[in-house]
């Protein structure tokens, strides 16, 4: 439904998601409080009953662990075998997901939702197995355990004292078609233990000491209730909602959470998602960069991680950059009209509160009726067992280096050094300022840490070399004990704030990066319609930016997925593994490979290439630092490649929708000369054939009633009507010859006169009864030309010239020569042609207004006009003052090692 509400705007997307919902297979969870109440036995007597309706039932995997009930029921079951995988040398079976969608069945059972697959699985989870066995219109019985559920992990962690690692977003259970809750009460799954009906009997016992504890039992039973009733209350609000029955509806609430890199903001993005599924209210988490405080590589990680978390569990990822980080929360809070803030307590101590000021006490004070939940808890323990100190894991924060604390050192010992030739010039108050710059230096070059120590020497080294007593730490004077702390003080302060500068200038240094590729590639873009151009800017601008090795992959003619440009080394291409990841990512249309849960053996990071729910390629990134090439890749990092994903969509649909707008007019302008060809073979040809079926029938039915000067008259018309379709049909063939570049010229030196009086003997009854003038100068060159064509262009235009003007009136053809080119022209006395009008009557079936009553297909100019320019000439039309004249020139070469001489001389 919230899919649907969404897209209500746009009727195309609505239409779109709606037929993605009905092709998706429908997913029934069996949900149970632990293992042992019997969600796997109760799949499987639904999925025998479901069997026994006619629907084709299939086991993907069942898990039996051994009780005699269960692999009792499993007997009669269709199967399909798992597939052995080797990892460390051991053997593990799984899934077998090709197979399941090679068999397609209407129904398939996959036990255990949360369990992790084992290294080289398509997908690290099975969860992501059976999105994937949905996707394909095929429907899943599966069962999972309300510990495993994402938002109640730290819940579960706290009750029973064992942190669960398999977890399953709450979306699925969201979107699942139904839940059933199988239900046993405490004591009976108690005894059920006892009885070795769920373990064996050494697992049964310690598992009853360590987990199966009657206190966690009930509580775990509580939490699956719960779960079960809000899911319950959620549908029949829907139906309430769709059959506009009237009811109490809960007030519009939104939650947001705050995070930060803490490890504590995990669990606080696990309590925003149960308050904002219990308001029934969108949530959003919320993250804010402090330019002077630029996070570690590792801190970026660990803040990619919980935004994945967050959008994994429903919830909206805003990340913002400000110096202020409560008034920047609360301005996004207002903005976005949030009624509730959920934030950690921090778990540094009150005098951190007091160095650094308190940020939750500046969220209250600025909230302004907002609800603020301010959550205590204890940060997750690192993989490592790392200690953690304040928001700030140990880990995380920059790598120590003797070498910068060295130099630091070195800088002040070498002040020292030139400060004590001059102290007595320069006097104290000079020196104690002279020694601020190796803090500064030390700040802005590498951090606070080097600046501090700088500050400390300096001051040490100022007392024993300069303040009197020399060369002893004794202070005569305890005004200068004043002195030092006010030195130290300010070299600190300055120092803190010289270090702050470099790390905003980081900041905007790599963002202005971003910002600068993304424009340079937004231009390329706009400019290149040539799509292997655009996919070599594509691969370029992304590797230099991101500092990677890139591949675009887009479909070729065939529509199989191929490479179409790539930068730095393609070693990593010629494996067919990484072929197969594209592949996937190109038809599923979701990211793949390193860093995500899906294909993450692959070498590369695979995104699909999206524009408006259309996959158009696939984008593949091979990182080069070893953070990324581990598998986690840095939230902005990500941002970053989506954004260059989007414009390499934009640009792609783009190049795609000029082709296709080409090949709508050609197919308009091909349905445009179908039309005409048609109307006018039509016409043209339905006249010689009625004239000719007259003519012939009257031989057959009048044959004494006609004289022999009748026959010869009808006869004449048989053939001048055969002369006129043969005509016609060779118009039709020379320009489908023309257009399939077939034609050939046959040139060779031609005598124009000679063509010319070939060309009016051809033309003799269409010329009948006018005067023909000839205009032809006595010095006309050869030309190299095929005369046959040649004859052609002059029997169109001859044709032409007769058609279009007064029957009786004179046509003149006449040659002028120039120094480079000779000019043929043919002159009538028509009524002339429009001046809009003169080029386009060379186009294929093209008439001028009024002469639609005049015969002809309208192929003869443009057979003319392909004709002169296959000789490398030019034709036109003009109007003249007695008519219309159209003409050809013809470029003038010399016979080789031959002089031509004039005609006459």
């Amino acid at each position: 439904m919230d899919r649907v509400s969404s897209q209500r705007r746009d009727p195309d997307a609505l239409l779109a998601v709606l037929q993605e919902e009905a092709r998706r297979g429908k997913l029934t969870v069996f949900l149970g409080a632990t293992a042992g109440v019997g969600k796997t036995y109760t799949m499987l007597e639904t999925a025998h009953e479901r069997r026994r309706q006619g629907v084709d039932v299939v086991a993907g995997w069942v898990e039996t662990h051994g009780r005699p009930e269960t692999e009792a029921l499993l007997q009669g079951l269709p199967a399909v075998p798992p597939r052995t995988l080797t990892y460390k040398g051991r053997a593990f079976r799984e899934m077998d997901l090709e197979g399941i969608l090679a068999r397609r069945p209407q129904l398939v059972l996959v036990d255990e939702l949360a369990h992790t697959n084992v290294p080289g699985s398509r997908h690290a989870k099975r969860y992501l197995d059976v999105e994937e066995i949905l996707a394909e219109g095929i429907d899943v019985y599966t069962t999972l355990n309300i510990q495993h559920l994402e938002s109640l992990n730290d819940v579960v962690a706290k009750i029973t004292g064992v942190a669960v690692r398999e977890t399953v977003p709450d979306r699925l259970l969201e979107t699942a078609y139904q839940v059933h809750l199988v239900d046993v009460p405490p004591d009976e799954l108690l005894q059920r233990l006892r009885e070795g009906k769920v373990y064996l009997p050494e697992v049964a016992e310690r598992a009853v000491r360590e987990f199966f504890r009657p206190g966690n039992l009930h509580a775990l039973r509580e939490l699956a209730l719960r779960y079960t009733a809000q899911k319950v209350d959620r549908q029949v609000e829907a139906y309430m909602r769709s059959h506009a029955i009237d009811g109490p509806w809960p007030a519009g609430e939104r939650v947001m959470v705050c995070v930060s890199p803490s490890p504590f903001s995990a669990q606080l993005i696990r309590v925003g998602r149960r308050m904002a599924a219990g308001l029934k209210a969108p949530w959003l988490v919320a993250y804010v960069e402090q330019p002077g405080k630029a996070p570690g590589e590792e801190e970026r990680l660990r803040i990619s991680k919980y935004l994945r978390l967050a959008e994994e569990l429903g919830a909206e990822t805003v990340v913002m950059t400000a110096d202020r980080v409560a008034e920047e929360l609360v301005r996004l809070a207002k903005r976005r009209n949030v009624t509730q803030i959920i934030i950690g307590k921090p778990l540094h101590s009150r005098f951190g509160d007091w160095m650094r000021g308190s940020l939750v006490d500046r969220v209250i004070r600025s909230s302004e009726g907002i609800r603020i939940h301010v959550i205590p808890g204890k940060s997750e323990k690192p993989a490592n067992g790392a200690a953690h100190r304040g928001d700030r894991p140990r880990a995380a924060r920059r790598s120590f280096s003797w070498d910068e604390y060295g130099a630091a050192l070195g800088i002040v010992a070498a002040f020292t050094a030139l400060l004590h030739g001059v102290a007595q010039a320069l006097g104290l108050v000079n020196i104690a300022l002279v020694y601020l710059f190796p803090v500064l230096f030390s700040a802005v070059r590498w951090s606070v840490g080097p600046a501090a120590a700088a500050a400390v020497a300096g001051v040490l080294a100022f007392d024993f070399f300069f303040v009197p007593p020399v060369y002893s730490f004794t202070v005569a004077d305890l005004r200068y004990a004043l002195t030092f702390a006010v030195f130290l003080a300010v070299a600190v302060l300055t120092g803190r704030l010289a270090d702050r500068l470099r790390r905003q200038v980081e900041t905007v240094k790599r963002r202005e990066t971003q910002t600068a590729a993304l424009y340079a590639l937004s231009r390329q873009m706009t400019a290149v319609t040539d799509l292997d151009e655009i996919a070599r800017s594509i691969a370029g601008q992304v590797a230099e930016s991101a500092d990677c090795e890139v591949a675009l992959f887009l479909p070729d003619e065939t529509g199989k997925l191929a490479i179409r440009a790539s930068s730095g080394s393609d070693s990593w291409l010629s494996h067919s593994e990484e072929a197969a990841v594209a592949e996937w990512v190109y038809h599923h249309g979701e990211p793949a490979g390193r860093g995500t849960q899906t294909l993450r053996e692959a070498q590369a990071f695979y995104l699909p290439v999206r524009f408006e729910r259309q996959t158009l390629g696939v984008l593949g990134v091979r990182f080069r630092s070893e953070s990324e090439e581990s598998g986690e890749i840095p939230q902005d990092r990500r941002e970053l490649l989506h954004a260059f994903t989007g414009l390499a969509a934009a640009a792609v649909a783009r190049v795609r929708l000029g082709e296709q707008a080409k090949m709508a007019e050609v197919a308009a302008e091909s349905e445009r000369l179908r039309t005409a060809l048609l109307n006018s073979i039509t016409h043209d040809l339905r006249t010689p054939l009625a004239s000719m079926i007259g003519s012939v029938t009257s031989l057959l039915e009048g044959d004494e009633i006609f004289t022999a000067k009748d026959r010869r008259e009808l006869l004449t018309t048989i053939y001048h009507s055969a002369l006129r379709m043969n005509r016609l049909i060779a118009n039709l063939l020379d320009m489908a010859r023309i257009e399939s570049g077939m034609m050939r010229l046959n040139k060779k030196w031609c005598d124009l006169e000679d063509v010319i009086g070939v060309a009016l003997s051809q033309a003799e009854e269409a010329l009948k009864g006018r005067d023909v003038r000839l205009d032809l100068p006595p010095d006309i060159p050869l030309v190299r030309a095929d005369d046959v064509l040649l004859e052609q262009v002059l029997v169109n235009l001859l044709g032409n010239a007769a058609k279009f003007s007064p029957a009786g009136s004179p046509v003149g053809v006449g040659v002028t020569v120039e120094e480079t080119v000779v000019e043929v022209s043919v002159t009538n006395r028509g009524p002339g042609i429009p001046p809009e009008d003169l080029d386009r009557v060379f186009e294929k079936f093209y008439r001028s207004p009024g002469t639609e009553s005049v015969t002809g297909t309208g192929l003869g100019l443009a057979i003319s006009k392909a004709i002169i320019e296959a000789h490398g000439g030019r034709i036109w039309a003009a109007n003249v003052p007695e008519g219309t004249r159209f003409a050809f020139a013809l470029p003038v070469d010399r016979p080789p090692g031959s002089e031509v001489e004039p005609k006459g001389a």
